[in-house]
C-alpha cells in the first residue's frame, strides 16, 4: 500500500536516495529543504521519476520553534534525516547539538499532533552507539557515554538527540494518552557511495583527502562501512515492516586504511599522492596522538580516541528484521571513487 511519507533534510546525501526510493515505489514524498524555490540545489529531486506527479518540497528551519507541524498533517511515516554533520565548528552547542536535539525533538512534537503519523523512522548514527572502539562487539543496546562538547562533539550531538527521542516517546507514553506513532532508528556506520549532487558529504571527504595527499602517512585508522544506497534501503525497510521496532545498527564490514590505500592505488587514483609511509604500528600510533593536538579540536578528538582501535559489531538485527544484504566495502567504496570521478572531485 501506497505511503504518505515526510522526509526531513531531503537535499541531503542518504535522504536523496531515500526519496529515489519511495518515487519509485510510488509512495508520496513531502521533503523538507531550506528553501523549496532553490532550483539548483533541489534539481536532483525534482529530476527523479515520479517527482512531478508525487513530490512536495516545503522549507523547514532546525532551528526554528516549530518547523514541521505544518507539514505532517496528512503523512503516515516521517522520516526524520536533518541534522548537521560536521567535524570542526566553533560552537559545538549552537552548531551541533541544538540543531539535532531541537530539529527532533520538534518533528516528535509535531508528530504527536498529527491524527495520520503512524512511525517515525530517526537517522541517528553509531556516533549514538560508541564514540571510541574498546574491543566489545556493539550491538543496538550500547549507547555513547564518552562524548562531550570537547570530546568528538559531533557524536555528542547524535547522542543527546537519539537520547531525546527515546525520552520523548517513554515521557508521552507515561501521559494520559498514548502517541498514534512508534519510533524506529537507523545507526549507520561510516556512510560511503554514490551521490546525487556535486556536494560531498563528510565521509566522501574521508576518500578524497585520502586520494589528494591531506593524510602525511597510513594511520591505524579502520572503519566499519555502509553504503548509502544500503541506509536508504534500512529506512524503507523500516518503514514497511510492521514490526520493526527500537534501534538498528547498519553497517557492512570493516576496512584499514592500508586495505583502503591499496584498493585506491589499484583503481588508479591518486598514484602520486597517496600516503606511503606506514605509521600503523604502536610508534606510529604514539606519535600521531601526539601531532592530534596540534589539529583543530573535532579531527584532535577523532584522532586521539580512534587511532589503533577496531570497531566491532553485530549487523545481525538490521539483516534478520529488516532483510538487508549488505554491499562489501570494497564494492561501495570503488562505486564511491567512480562517482567522485565523474564529479570531478577526483581524477586518475
Amino acid at each position: 500500500m501506497p505511503h504518505s511519507v515526510l522526509v526531513s533534510g531531503a537535499t541531503g546525501f542518504i535522504a536523496s536516495h531515500a526519496i529515489e526510493r519511495l518515487l519509485a515505489q510510488g509512495h508520496t514524498v513531502t521533503g523538507t529543504v531550506r528553501d523549496p524555490n532553490a532550483t539548483t540545489k533541489n534539481a536532483h529531486l525534482l529530476a527523479m521519476p515520479g517527482a512531478k506527479e508525487r513530490l512536495t518540497l516545503v522549507a523547514a528551519d532546525l532551528n526554528a520553534a516549530d518547523p514541521f507541524s505544518a507539514h505532517v498533517m496528512d503523512v503516515d511515516t516521517i522520516m526524520h534525516m536533518a541534522s548537521p554533520y560536521v567535524i570542526n565548528v566553533k560552537d559545538p552547542q549552537r552548531d551541533l547539538v541544538d540543531p539535532a536535539v531541537n530539529g527532533t525533538v520538534s518533528m516528535l512534537k509535531a508528530a504527536s499532533k498529527s491524527k495520520t503519523v503512524k512511525r517515525v523512522v530517526l537517522t541517528s548514527s553509531v556516533a549514538a552507539i560508541t564514540d571510541e572502539p574498546d574491543g566489545r562487539v556493539l550491538t543496538e543496546a550500547d549507547w555513547n557515554t564518552g562524548s562531550s562538547l570537547t570530546r568528538n562533539p559531533y557524536y555528542f550531538s547524535k547522542t543527546l538527540a537519539e537520547r531525546a527521542a527515546w525520552d520523548f516517546m517513554a515521557n508521552e507514553t507515561r501521559g494520559v494518552e498514548k502517541p498514534a506513532f512508534d519510533l524506529v532508528v537507523i545507526n549507520p556506520f561510516l556512510v560511503v557511495g554514490p551521490s546525487h549532487t556535486n556536494a560531498i558529504n563528510s565521509s566522501n571527504q574521508v576518500l578524497v583527502d585520502v586520494i589528494k595527499g591531506q593524510y602525511p602517512a597510513i594511520l591505524a585508522l579502520n572503519w566499519g562501512f555502509v553504503d548509502v544506497r544500503d541506509v536508504a534501503d534500512a529506512h524503507i525497510a523500516a518503514m514497511e515492516n510492521s514490526k520493526a521496532e527500537g534501534r538498528y545498527l547498519t553497517a557492512s564490514a570493516n576496512m584499514d586504511m592500508t586495505a583502503l590505500v591499496e584498493l585506491m592505488r589499484q583503481a588508479g587514483f591518486g598514484q602520486t599522492k597517496l600516503p606511503k609511509l606506514d605509521l600503523t604500528g604502536s610508534f606510529g600510533t604514539g606519535l600521531m596522538k601526539l601531532v592530534s593536538y596540534t589539529q583543530p579540536q573535532g579531527v584532535g578528538s577523532y584522532l586521539r580516541t580512534h587511532l589503533g582501535r577496531v570497531p566491532r559489531f553485530d549487523n545481525s538485527k538490521s539483516r534478520r528484521e529488516l532483510g538487508l544484504n549488505y554491499r562489501t566495502p570494497e564494492a561501495s567504496i570503488r562505486d564511491t571513487l567512480l562517482d567522485l570521478e565523474n564529479w570531478g572531485h577526483i581524477a586518475r
